[in-house]
């Protein structure tokens, strides 16, 4: 049974870091393109950042130079550092792990919510 679990949202001010974390299971994770992405109320889900299996990292362009993505394939684990948060950033993230490239599944963790107020 693949599970994908978030952990470290929260609520913090305007200026604030946050880290989140996406604990996988029952995948290969090696194997897995990982992936965070937001949905806020009323929007459609959008992606935040990706890395891919060798490493490679993209970011929305609303949150470069604030965001960083990086993974730990020996605890099977991706994370977000989230910095300089904006009330814009306020949203549910979802972590998502993409088997596409060697044909295996798409998963989604159950979110973790991230407020951003003063």
């Amino acid at each position: 049974q693949v599970q994908l679990v978030e952990s470290g949202g929260g609520s913090v001010q305007p200026g604030g870091s946050l880290r989140l974390s996406c604990a996988a299971s029952g995948i290969v994770f090696s194997f897995y393109r990982m992936g965070w992405y937001r949905q806020a109320p009323g929007k459609q889900r959008e992606l935040v950042a990706r890395i891919t299996t060798g490493g490679n990292k993209m970011y929305a362009d609303t949150v470069t130079g604030r965001f960083a993505i990086s993974r730990d394939n020996d605890k099977n684990t991706v994370y977000l550092q989230m910095d300089s948060l904006k009330v814009e950033d306020m949203a549910v993230y979802y972590c998502n792990a993409d088997g596409s490239i060697f044909s295996a599944g798409n998963y989604w963790g159950q979110g973790t919510q991230v407020t951003v107020s003063s």
